[in-house]
């Protein structure tokens, strides 16, 4: 279905966000905490910390990923970010 691609990388995103943010509150965390505390399994929190890391949002250290300054930055323009995204989407839903 033409939606289907939207639908699995809001997933993918939410789950990264998901990461970030416990990172945030919660780091320095390693991989079986994250996975505790979220909810989402081992294989997915890796890939989650792996594309976080490559985008500086995290760094890695011997008691588990910490968020550096960039990671609260993020998180402040990614509000602004949905809100873009609503009004896109309020406006393809005036279409239908």
């Amino acid at each position: 279905m033409l939606t289907d691609r939207v639908e699995t990388e809001l997933e993918l995103l939410e789950r990264h966000i998901i990461i970030l943010n416990t990172v945030i509150q919660k780091g320095p965390i390693g991989i079986m905490k994250l996975s505790e505390e979220t909810g989402i399994p081992n294989h997915r929190v890796r890939y989650s910390l792996r594309v976080l890391e490559q985008e500086r949002l995290i760094a890695p250290s011997t008691q588990g990923a910490v968020a550096p300054d960039e990671a609260i930055e993020f998180m402040r323009e990614f509000e602004s970010f949905i809100v873009r995204l609503r009004e896109k989407i309020d406006g393809i839903n005036a279409m239908v």
